[in-house]
């Protein structure tokens, strides 16, 4: 597909998804070459009618030169008029030729990566149907279909077939935020300027995601023994302090306001599937506003192609304990999160504000990197991108700010989710 084309389809992706009724285009699609039958199909199995809408157009971008004026034929021809001239609006005229056997669309050959087996699924989509009448052969090359059946490893599965988990609950599930700002004298531990601007930003996002949004300083207990049932979805917040700990499975603890530590993994073992059965097989999602431990990051030095512009204020707090001997003027706040070694529970995502060992800058005024990039991230692109996309997003953005200059920080999460997972957005 040209280069504008895509741009144009990427561009108006929202309204593709929101408005398109892909049903109707299969038999078009299929018809004019622009899909195979095991494409339609896989397209079908996307799940609901956003996300077939939403791997369509991805696909699509796949399909060779041909493939968008096709794509605006068949919604002249589905009576998706308005679809239609959106994407028309602003675009170069396009003249379809009809095909012949002797005027395809041929895909550029390139040879197959020796060590990289799954990405032969990669390759079939750029493949486009060629006519059989196209060119005898005395040898006929395998269909594209045959020949990543013959490569791909028995039982593997492929990345375009990965299932979207249920979240048309309404209200879709509960959401907890402890926001810890203030903290007992004994604890020693700084209050934390600019968390309730973090906590009000999450608060409204996950409401408009259509959450039953609540804000305690209790235990999680009382979350767990909630009924989820009607529920798709839970989602934990923590904004606080943080340390590393000695762990088996997620790294990291948090303070309570009393100066106790909480490890993560004793917080998301509240909502697994052994103690919250009502929750089992759905997606629980952890976010943690806290540092990972008392080393700054200095980054390192990269090629000038690859510097954008930093962001940060040099008044940055970090959100680590504070160190008794401590001779920088930037104060701490925040505590390593430990070193991990992986078990499997599914269903479960946990994001980090900072990587384990390092710590998680706040401004006093405008709240933390992490929360005010991940509200920004999920309020551009929720409509669009899956959950894991958007939190990689959240990394990149983030690893471009720093304080005074100097000081890096890098997000990153434990992913245990078996299936995509998308938000709901408001139509």
């Amino acid at each position: 597909m040209e280069e504008v084309h895509k741009k144009i389809l990427q561009r108006n992706r929202t309204n593709l998804v929101r408005d398109l009724h892909p049903s109707n285009l299969y038999d078009g699609l299929l018809e004019k070459g622009v899909f195979t039958q095991d494409m339609i199909d896989e397209i079908k199995s996307a799940g609901t009618r956003r996300d077939q809408a939403r791997k369509l157009v991805q696909d699509l971008e796949t399909r060779g030169s041909r493939a968008f004026p096709l794509f605006l034929v068949c919604l002249e021809q589905t009576d998706q008029h308005s679809l239609a001239e959106l994407l028309q609006c602003g675009a170069p005229a396009v003249q379809l030729q009809p095909a012949t056997p002797n005027q395809v669309d041929l895909p550029v050959v390139r040879p197959l990566p020796l060590s990289l087996p799954t990405d032969v699924d990669h390759q079939r989509k750029d493949v486009v149907p060629v006519h059989p009448t196209q060119r005898p052969s005395l040898t006929p090359s395998p269909s594209p279909e045959r020949e990543s059946m013959r490569t791909r490893p028995p039982g593997r599965i492929r990345r375009d077939s990965i299932q979207s988990y249920k979240m048309d609950a309404s209200p879709c599930g509960h959401c907890l935020i402890i926001n810890n700002v203030e903290f007992e004298p004994k604890s020693e531990l700084r209050n934390r300027k600019g968390s309730n601007v973090d906590c009000d930003k999450l608060e409204e996002r996950f409401k408009a995601f259509n959450f039953i949004v609540e804000q305690i300083k209790l235990v999680l207990s009382a979350l767990a023994q909630k009924d989820h049932s009607q529920y798709d979805c839970c989602v934990v917040i923590m904004l606080s302090h943080g340390t590393e700990v000695s762990h088996s499975r997620f790294p990291g603890a948090v303070y309570g306001v009393d100066g106790h530590l909480v490890p993560v993994q004793d917080i998301t073992n509240y909502l697994n599937g052994r103690h919250c059965l009502s929750l089992q097989g759905k997606p629980k999602l952890f976010f943690i506003q806290a540092c990972g431990g008392g080393e700054r990051d200095t980054g390192f030095e990269v090629s000038p192609d690859e510097v954008e512009p930093s962001i940060g204020g040099a008044d940055d707090q970090t959100d680590a304990i504070p160190m008794s001997s401590s001779s920088d003027s930037l104060s701490t706040s925040d505590e390593l999160d430990a070193r991990a070694t992986l078990p499997t529970p599914s269903d479960i995502l946990v994001s980090y504000s900072t990587f384990p060992g390092y710590v998680s800058w706040r401004d006093p005024q405008a709240g933390s990197w992490y929360v005010e990039t991940l509200d920004s991230i999920l309020e551009e692109n929720a409509a669009t991108d899956d959950l894991a996309t958007m939190l990689m997003m959240v990394n990149h953005d983030v690893s471009q700010h720093s304080a005074k200059g100097l000081y890096k920080q890098m997000p990153g999460s434990f992913n245990f989710l078996r299936k995509l997972l998308h938000f709901q957005t408001q139509a």
